[in-house]
This record gives structure tokens, sequence and C-alpha cells, in this order.
């Protein structure tokens, strides 16, 4: 017997993706994605039907539109429907093809077959429910950052992938010539999936943790030569004290899931913290912040 799911589906708006992940998150969806249809791009995301009602979905409705009034939008649509456990798995696949990403990354799902020979490197992708696809523009724009980083003249570099998600970071990170990934992210079912995705590129050197950035702080004597983390803005903003602590002298630091509004915020705190602002690269609505660790 399988257990039925809801369907939730959102226009996009994007200006207020951020905001709208964000309360999905809260609501406690357990998978999250940015999809297109015909010429529209649209948020979807799931939840079991044992966790949530018909009330709690209008609920999630009120607040979402209330959400969107604040910023002076009133164009939310909000729609859900049940699905079986089998759909859940599978109906988002079909809209998931390779995808090149800056010079050197191209990303395939698990579920289709590499060519033998590419120019490019290939990263295999099966995210489960787990953030990390390479379809979102921060995801793109922390492998662009990280081909940067590691195309400098440095071996043996040790990095962390805060938030791991499906751990298409870490493993690209390998990829590009780190000699060692520590990866952390408080949803097990993000660590399941860096594991399992670790497995289908055979990549080694890849340590991953559950929890949050302080378990790296529990390792004696581990210092990073560079960070990369693509979670929320607001969360980005917590986590820079411990980053500083945990980062070499002259150490870099990648961060993203941040709205090009909140960029400022997230300078200023950085170098307040001691860091000096390398880059800012936009896509749409989304930046990254690239950083060096002041001595």
């Amino acid at each position: 017997m399988t257990t039925p799911w809801w369907e939730i589906k959102i226009n996009h708006i994007p200006a207020l993706e951020d905001t709208i992940f964000w309360r999905l998150q809260e609501f406690g969806c357990k998978g999250t994605a940015l999809a297109k249809e015909k010429d529209s791009w649209f948020i979807k995301a799931y939840i079991p039907t044992i966790t949530k009602e018909v009330m709690d979905l209008a609920a999630l409705s009120m607040w979402l539109k209330q959400d969107v009034i604040l910023e002076g939008d009133d164009s939310l649509d909000i729609t859900w429907k049940l699905i079986d456990d089998e759909d859940w798995a599978s109906s988002w696949k079909e809209h998931w093809q390779p995808m090149e990403i800056g010079d050197r990354f191209c990303i395939y799902p698990a579920w289709i077959e590499p060519p033998k020979e590419s120019q490019r490197i290939i990263i295999r992708l099966d995210p489960g429910s787990a953030f990390g696809t390479g379809v979102h523009a921060t995801t793109q724009l922390c492998l662009e950052s990280l081909e940067m980083r590691l195309d400098e003249p440095e071996k043996g570099l040790i990095i962390a992938d805060i938030g791991c998600g499906s751990g298409i970071l870490s493993i690209g990170a390998k990829l590009l010539g780190a000699k060692q990934v520590y990866a952390t992210d408080i949803d097990p079912l993000a660590t399941k999936a860096t594991r399992e995705n670790s497995e289908l590129n055979h990549v080694g050197g890849i340590e991953v943790f559950d929890g949050s950035i302080d378990q790296l702080k529990l390792i004696p004597g581990l210092k990073f030569d560079g960070i990369v983390c693509n979670i929320l803005a607001e969360v980005i903003k917590t986590l820079i004290p411990t980053m500083t602590e945990i980062i070499k002298p002259n150490g870099w630091v990648i961060l993203s899931g941040i709205l090009v509004d909140q960029s400022i915020d997230i300078s200023t705190i950085l170098e307040k913290n001691g860091w000096t602002i390398a880059s800012l690269w936009k896509r749409g609505e989304w930046c990254c912040l690239n950083a060096r660790r002041l001595k």
C-alpha cells in the first residue's frame, strides 16, 4: 500500500522565490522544485497526506498570499492535488534533462546514461527529495564559482559544503581537484542523497555529517581552504561568524541562495567579520557572493 502525497503548485514569482521556498520548508514539505510547463515556470512542493489536511493547506495558502501582498504583489496562484507515492518519486523526472553549466560541467540525471567520452566533467545526480539538481540559478552560480576557485594552481585543498543538499557542490569540488570535502546538512534526506550521489559518481574523499556547521568545529585542528554554502540568506547571516572561525587565513567562501536585494546585508556582515568581497555574480533575481578572509 502506497502513501499518498499532496502536490502543491505555485506560479513562479521571481522576486518572491526565496520567501516561497522558505515558507514551504517551514510548512514541512519534503521536496521542492522549480519546474517549467510549456512557457511558464512553477514551484512544486510535496508533503505526505498523513501530516497535513486540507485545512492546513488552506492556511498555507493564506500565509503565502499575505507574504505576496506585503510585497505589493497580488499575482499568487496556489493549487494542490493528491498523487500516489510512485508519482512523487518520478513525475518531475520527465522534465529534467542533461544540462551544461559553466565552462566545464554537465549534469546528468542518474536514469540517463552519459556518453562514454565527454570534454566536460559529468556529474550524475539523483537528488531524491534534496535540493540541488543544477536547474536552480543559485546552484549554477556556485558551480561556476567553484570552477574559478579550483582552477587556481593550488593542490590539496580542503573544502566545506554547508547545507549540502543533493551533494552536487561537494562532488563538483572533488571532480575539480579538491583533496577532501566535508559536507553537512541538518536534513537527513540530504545527507543520504549526498552519500548516494558520491557513490554514483565513484567519488571518494567526501565526508558527510548529519547536522549543522557546528559539527565541523568539533574536529580538532580542522581548518578549511574554502567554504561553499547555498542556502537561505537569513540562515547564512547566522553562519558567517562560525565560517570565520573554521577558515584558514586567506581562505575563501562562496555564498548563494541570496536575492540581489539581500546582498548588501550579507556583504556588511562578512566585512564586519574580517572578510573582503572579491566578486558578486548575478543571475536573474539571485546572486552569488565570493569573498576572501583577511589575515
